[in-house]
């Protein structure tokens, strides 16, 4: 893992950052539904689990943009992860209390995919928090709520200016107008994400959700 610290004082979004952080503490979320109708077909057709992709995916889009790898380090400084891996959180039915795993990122999807394979076999029995222990401090957070779907979700956040790392939530699939739309919300920091970034986000995410499988 590399961290590289931002010098604010010369940051070009050094007054945004201050603001957003310190004097108006804002976070936001944005949710919008997902065109999921490929992408859908072309997993079932593989036997690919839905969740699994969505997590490879997520974090494919964000670890190409610094603005959802930004975070506050142990020591108070901002800045830049090299990369970071998703954490995404499973249910246990017996207990119907859930229990969060991370998986190390590769660029690679069947090596993703089959690391995430492996961590769930190995500690979704695992009853507690956190599952999988040692979570490296560049991860991001990942859930799913696949009962039900949404047109809004937000997460209330006591303490903002402590967390900058981005979080996603995906909602239950649904049929509208002969598509398949999934809900996904984003919920970011104003302090290093703007409108604009969550937006790019999100038309990006829809496009790797069409051409996660190009030859097809």
């Amino acid at each position: 893992m590399s961290f590289r610290e931002i010098d604010v004082s010369t940051w070009s979004r050094k007054e945004y950052f201050e603001h957003y952080l310190n004097r108006i503490t804002c976070t936001y979320s944005i949710t919008v539904n997902l065109d999921l109708t490929r992408l859908l077909k072309e997993i079932k057709e593989r036997n690919f689990k839905l969740y699994p992709t969505m997590i490879y995916l997520l974090s494919l889009i964000v670890n190409k943009h610094e603005e959802f790898r930004t975070a506050l380090h142990d020591n108070g400084k901002v800045g830049v992860f090299d990369l970071v891996h998703p954490c995404y959180a499973i249910l246990h039915k017996d207990s119907e209390i859930f229990t969060n795993i991370w998986t190390e990122y590769t660029p690679s999807f069947s090596e993703f995919y089959n690391r995430y394979l492996s961590d769930v076999q190995n500690y979704e029995k695992v009853q507690g928090f956190m599952a999988k222990p040692n979570m490296p401090p560049n991860s991001f957070t990942i859930s799913s709520i696949p009962w039900i779907s949404f047109t809004g979700f937000n997460l209330n956040l006591p303490k903002v200016t402590d967390y900058l790392l981005p979080i996603f939530t995906t909602g239950k699939y649904f049929e509208q107008n002969g598509k398949i739309w999934l809900p996904l919300a984003v919920q970011a920091h104003h302090a290093v994400c703007d409108g604009f970034h969550a937006a790019r986000f999100i038309n990006e995410l829809q496009e790797a959700m069409n051409n996660l499988f190009p030859n097809t």
